[in-house]
């Protein structure tokens, strides 16, 4: 592993317990300034917590404060990608993503990736 990349690995970890980045594959390009929103279940509800924009290379590093996930439990992730599709003049399926996930360990990193295009989409944990 380079050092680059090592350094890169080491920011994103120690901005936020949670990231993403998203690829917009069909273009075989980053999707920058999509609006992502980071949102907590507290009982029956969920609750913004953070809300940030992917930068150039797709990633969003810095959605949590101190770096710290709040503890366990249910989150979501909401990507608006209507507006993203939109200012590139194309239509699309789903105008917003929205993707819950577990925390078990909120001393982990957990990285959220979003494999876009403009009629589907895909995820995985990532690292």
């Amino acid at each position: 592993m380079s050092a680059a990349l090592r350094a890169d690995l080491w920011y994103t970890c120690a901005m936020s317990g949670i990231t993403t980045h998203i690829l917009d594959t069909s273009r075989g390009r980053p999707a920058a300034g999509v609006t992502v929103i980071l949102e907590a279940q507290k009982g029956e509800a969920f609750a913004e917590i953070a809300r940030g924009k992917t930068d150039d290379d797709g990633r969003c590093r810095s959605l949590l404060d101190g770096g710290h996930i709040p503890g366990s439990g249910v989150y979501r992730l909401h990507f608006e990608t209507g507006p993203y599709f939109e200012a590139r003049g194309e239509s699309c399926f789903h105008p917003f993503v929205t993707l819950a996930f577990s925390v078990d360990d909120p001393g982990e990193h957990y990285h959220v990736p979003l494999l876009l295009s403009p009629f589907g989409y895909t995820t995985y944990r990532g690292s």
